[in-house]
This record gives structure tokens, C-alpha cells and sequence, in this order.
């Protein structure tokens, strides 16, 4: 409960559940912006919550324990949440908690996103340099090959990649 007038003095619109059922089901239903869990919960432990809610749909997450073993937050890093805090929680703390865990978690999203638009554009890249092989094969210069594929490209208003393939699929590649 004085995690609960904490919150909601800070602002923050608070929803609790009884057990780690009901906490994965809230979470679903409610699409909080950051889950603050208990370890030890009925039914379902809070790392065990953790794992289904990033599942389900990712968010900061905090764990809250009484309990410091290493196994358990050697657990919580595997998942992983973006904060650890040990009972009994100062307001100063989960506060300082939260904005960390919050923009720890924007920034590991906006590296994932990075890292998938660069696969793509290595994905991409790769294409054209096999379609620029077979062209170079039937006579172009490379240059003249990658000019062919951006050209047609820009004709048919599609990507380089999506010509590139088409070339390969051609050539039975």
C-alpha cells in the first residue's frame, strides 16, 4: 500500500492484482507503461510474470523482493528487467528506479530497432551484390550492373532489393 500512495502522489495511475495470474491478465488488459512486480506472488512468481508480459507486449519492468539471492537476480537479468529493488523501497529509490528502468528500457528498443533496419539493409545489399554478379556474368560492368538495377528500380517505383531478387529468381539462383 505504500508503494500504491507513493505512485499515485508521483501521479501515476496504479492497478494491482492479487496474484501473478491476474497480474499477467492486468497487464494485458490495462497496457501499463511500467509493471513494478513482486517476487514472491501466489501462483506465479513475478519473474515468471515478467517473462509472460515481455511476451505478450514489452514494457519497463521492476522487480521488488525482500529476497537478494544471486539466484534470483541472476534470473531477472536473463529476462530481462530493467530494475531490481530490495525491500523495503524508499520513495527516492523507486523513483530513481523508474526513470532508469524507463529509459534503459527506450534505449535497448531503439537498439533493437536499429539493429533490425541494418540487418535489412545487409539483407538488402547482399541481394543486390548476387544480382550484380549474374548481370556482370552476361557482360555489364559493375557499375553498369548496379546502375541497371537502381534504374529499374526507380522506373517501377520498388526497391533495389525486390529487382535484385527478381534477376536472381531468373537466374535460378
Amino acid at each position: 500500500m505504500g508503494l500504491r500512495t507513493i505512485l499515485t502522489e508521483l501521479g501515476h495511475t496504479v492497478y494491482s492484482a492479487a496474484d501473478g495470474i491476474e497480474a499477467v491478465t492486468l497487464a494485458q488488459r490495462e497496457q501499463p507503461d511500467l509493471a513494478l512486480l513482486d517476487i514472491r506472488m501466489p501462483f506465479r512468481d513475478g519473474l515468471e510474470v515478467a517473462s509472460e508480459i515481455l511476451k505478450q507486449r514489452p514494457i519497463p519492468i521492476i522487480i521488488l523482493t525482500a529476497y537478494s539471492e544471486t539466484a534470483l537476480l541472476e534470473r531477472a537479468t536473463a529476462i530481462p528487467v530493467q530494475g531490481y529493488l530490495v525491500k523495503p523501497v524508499k520513495r527516492d529509490d523507486l523513483v530513481s528506479m523508474m526513470h532508469v528502468a524507463i529509459a534503459t528500457f527506450n534505449q535497448q528498443r531503439a537498439l533493437a530497432e536499429r539493429v533490425d533496419e541494418l540487418e535489412e539493409k545487409l539483407t538488402a545489399r547482399k541481394l543486390i551484390e548476387r544480382a550484380k554478379g549474374i548481370l556482370m556474368k552476361n557482360g555489364m560492368g559493375e557499375e553498369e550492373a548496379y546502375l541497371h538495377i537502381q534504374h529499374t528500380a526507380r522506373s517501377r517505383r520498388t526497391t533495389m532489393s525486390k529487382i535484385a531478387q527478381e534477376i536472381l529468381d531468373r537466374a535460378g539462383k
